[in-house]
């Protein structure tokens, strides 16, 4: 795997972790935008650790490629749901946010795993 693949790859699983303990933590900036999407908060722990677990992934899969493959393919479907979940609710002004996101886990799986 490339150096570049590899830093992609580990700047991701950062990044998506920082969203995934933020959210665990229940960080205002994170959870606040939650209430007014209306994603009720008993999911909150489900979703926080599926963005650990997928930034773990990413990191796995550095050794082991289809482990890598998988989480990169799972944070890509998760982080649809969220911009799916912005648009639903007609939050443009937030739609960012996901999207940031879904973009280095897409630049992840197609530069690194695909």
């Amino acid at each position: 795997m490339a150096t570049s693949a590899v830093v992609l790859t580990v700047v991701t699983s950062a990044w998506v972790a920082f969203s995934g303990i933020s959210l665990l933590r229940r960080a205002a900036f994170v959870v606040d935008p939650l209430v007014a999407y209306g994603v009720p908060r008993s999911w909150w722990p489900w979703l926080g650790t599926a963005k650990l677990l997928g930034a773990a992934g990413l990191l796995a899969g550095l050794a082991v490629t289809p482990v890598g493959l998988v989480a990169a393919i799972g944070l890509v479907v998760y982080f649809i749901g969220a911009v799916v979940t912005v648009v639903r609710v007609r939050s443009w002004k937030t739609l960012a946010f996901p999207v940031l996101y879904l973009a280095p886990v897409a630049a992840t799986l197609t530069v690194a795993f695909a």
